[in-house]
């Protein structure tokens, strides 16, 4: 069990300013959040099955178009281009 001493210590140290209400507070939340992390003790790892193999099952990365096959139609709907390239606004100095 945390003490409310030890909260007020806590405080401190993270430079906050605690009332004895707010202490007492924290001291009961403190203590359940505690004895809610502790049932990780009680838990068994008898029953649990063996991880498989992973395995990647993400596709090659293969360009799966010719090159520049969409670029004519892309510039052709941009508002304005320069030679094979998008013209954009200038943004850096």
């Amino acid at each position: 069990m945390v003490g409310k001493e030890e909260i007020k210590n806590l405080a401190g140290l993270a430079r906050m300013k605690l009332s004895e209400n707010e202490a007492e507070d924290f001291t009961k939340e403190l203590d359940s959040i505690l004895d809610y992390v502790s049932q990780i003790k009680d838990s068994t790892t008898e029953d649990i099955e063996v991880v498989p193999i992973l395995r990647n099952i993400m596709r090659d990365d293969v360009p799966k178009n010719a090159d520049s096959e969409y670029t004519e139609d892309i510039l052709n709907n941009a508002p304005a281009r320069e030679g094979n390239f998008l013209k954009v606004k200038k943004i850096l100095g």
